[in-house]
């Protein structure tokens, strides 16, 4: 059985007991924690066992990922770690969790504004924070971050928590490029702009727009090709199919970008196996198909993305790094609580 099999089937253990019933060390394998859904990254650990022999075992996990490693601390079986986004990235460097790794590899594939300075952690794909717009009741194809405070949107624009990850990014970039005083007016212009209070996934937003409720919403560009070509839930097609992606600042800076990423735990049993698994992630092969799967931009530079990214529109991203995003995204979230953005629009 793969080592992690017994951890999946035994996740009511405490995390101390489990970790020393498991043996670390396993010839041919490597352990991989995520954050990520397994059936988004089967495709990619299928394609690195076919090149490498090397058996790939995953243990998924949507939270408490860092607070898992540090508990079993020498004996923890992860070898890579796996996350979604920068702030998870970091956390995890900040948990003490990662070691560094040096690659000539992996540094020529991936640029270093999708990377950690000291080697801690590596972005894989990018994602757009983009602006979904109603296709029937928004005539413009162009737009800035910065528009979404003008009071022409009042009552019309609809938004998940301010609080979640990938909106603590956008607010943590304009901080970056603004300054906390102008970060802190545009908040409030985009709360004073709402339709509803906060609520839901970015899925939802098209819900809402397709509804009527609102005629803009934020949302991270992957979310339009998953419910483009969602089988399970045709209902979700409807949704996209209202929409019209807009990349905003396309015309000066670039729109904002997140990533999805990897690190070196920092036991990891199965190093030698743990650094072939990151450097397959960042060559060619698996940036293509990583960015087919879950309709992400590949990193590498030069690769493509998929044909139904494509069908958005040209992404010209924000070059800001993120270790800069990531230093405001405290900043960022005092500034969501003093304004009051998740009681949503003012009476």
């Amino acid at each position: 059985m793969p080592l992690l099999k017994n951890a999946l089937a035994a996740l009511t253990l405490s995390t101390a007991a489990l970790a020393l019933a498991l043996p670390a060390h396993a010839e041919g394998e490597v352990n991989i924690y995520s954050y990520r859904q397994p059936d988004l990254i089967k495709p990619l650990l299928d394609a690195f066992t076919k090149e490498t022999g090397i058996t790939a075992n995953v243990l998924f996990l949507d939270k408490g990922l860092v607070e898992r490693i540090q508990a079993e601390g020498a004996n923890s079986p992860a070898d890579v770690i796996f996350t979604v986004d920068i702030a998870r990235l970091t956390e995890a460097k900040d948990g003490g969790v990662t070691q560094p790794v040096v690659s000539e590899v992996i540094n020529k594939d991936i640029p270093a504004q999708y990377r950690d300075p000291d080697g801690n952690w590596f972005g894989l794909t990018t994602r757009s924070r983009v602006v979904y717009a109603s296709k029937d009741r928004v005539a413009q194809n162009e737009i800035t971050y910065e528009e979404l405070a003008d009071p022409k949107w009042k009552g019309k624009i609809c938004t998940r928590d301010g609080q979640h990850s990938y909106n603590i990014g956008l607010t943590a970039s304009m901080i970056a490029h603004h300054g906390e005083a102008k970060a802190e007016e545009w908040l409030t212009g985009l709360k004073n702009n709402l339709a509803k209070k906060p609520d839901g996934g970015d899925r939802d937003q098209a819900k809402a727009i397709l509804a009527g409720e609102c005629d803009l919403a934020l949302g991270n560009s992957y979310y339009v090709g998953l419910m483009l070509t969602n089988e399970k839930e045709p209902e979700q097609k409807d949704w996209a199919a209202a929409i019209k992606v807009l990349f905003p600042n396309a015309g000066d800076r670039g729109s904002h970008v997140n990533v999805s990423g990897m690190a070196l735990a920092k036991n990891a049993p199965n190093k030698d196996n743990a650094l072939k698994l990151m450097e397959f992630l960042s060559a060619g092969t698996a940036q293509q198909i990583y960015a087919e799967q879950v309709y992400e931009y590949p990193v590498l530079p030069g690769a493509e993305p998929s044909d139904v990214v494509k069908s958005f529109g040209t992404l010209k991203a924000d070059e800001l790094p993120l270790v800069d995003i990531a230093a405001n995204r405290k900043k960022a979230s005092e500034l969501v609580d003093k304004i009051g953005y998740n009681d949503g629009p003012s009476q």
